[in-house]
C-alpha cells in the first residue's frame, strides 16, 4: 500500500492545526539563535535567568535580571534582530530564581504543557508557554475567546501557579499579518 498520500495529508493537517507556515517557523528559529548569540557574547549583562520564546516575530522576554538597565539592554538587543517585529518585555528585577523556585517553574511548565496537549479543545502547537517565579506568560495564537479561555484555566489550575499573564493573539489580528 502507498503511505505517500497519507503522509502529504499527515502534513497539510498538522500545518493547518498550528496555524502557521513553515517560513514563519524557520524565521522564529533563525532569530532566536541570533539573539541568543548576541545575548551569550555580550559580558555587560547576566543573562543567566532569562527565557525566551519567538513565535511569529512576536518575543517575549521572561525571567530576572539584576537592574532596570539589563532589562533595556536586553530589550535593545532584541529589536536589533530582523526577523523580530515586536519584543514584549516581562523581565522582572529581582534576586535571581533560586534552584526550588526553578524546580517549581519547571515542575508547572510541564505540567501545562501535558494538559494542553491532552485537551482536545485546545491546538496547543499554537502556543509557548514560559514560567518565572510562578507566575506562567502565555505567547501565541488563539483560536478564538473559548480556546483562550481554556488555555488560561488550565494554567490557572496548577497548584503554584501565582498569575498566568497573556500574550496571545487571535487568529485574525492584523499584528499577524507578515
Amino acid at each position: 500500500m502507498n503511505r505517500l498520500p497519507l503522509l502529504v495529508l499527515f502534513l497539510v493537517l498538522a500545518a493547518c492545526a498550528q496555524n502557521r507556515t513553515f517560513g514563519d517557523r524557520v524565521d522564529d528559529s533563525a532569530a532566536s539563535l541570533n539573539l541568543k548569540s548576541k545575548l551569550l557574547f555580550d559580558r555587560k549583562v547576566d543573562t543567566s535567568d532569562i527565557d525566551m520564546s519567538i513565535f511569529e516575530g512576536r518575543l517575549l522576554l521572561t525571567g530576572t535580571v539584576r537592574s532596570d538597565g539589563d532589562a533595556i539592554l536586553i530589550e535593545e538587543k532584541a529589536r536589533e534582530i530582523g526577523q523580530v517585529r515586536e519584543v514584549i518585555n516581562e523581565l522582572a528585577v529581582l534576586p535571581k530564581t533560586t534552584v526550588k523556585q526553578g524546580a517549581k517553574d519547571a515542575l508547572i511548565d510541564q505540567k501545562l504543557e501535558a494538559a494542553l496537549l491532552a485537551d482536545t479543545g485546545v491546538a496547543s502547537r499554537n502556543y509557548r508557554v514560559l514560567v518565572s517565579q510562578g507566575t506562567v506568560y502565555l505567547l501565541g495564537v488563539a483560536q478564538g475567546p473559548n480556546e483562550l479561555r481554556r488555555v488560561t484555566g488550565q494554567a490557572q489550575a496548577i497548584d503554584g501557579v501565582t498569575e498566568v499573564v497573556s500574550h496571545v493573539i487571535y487568529l485574525r489580528d492584523p499584528r499577524r499579518d507578515i
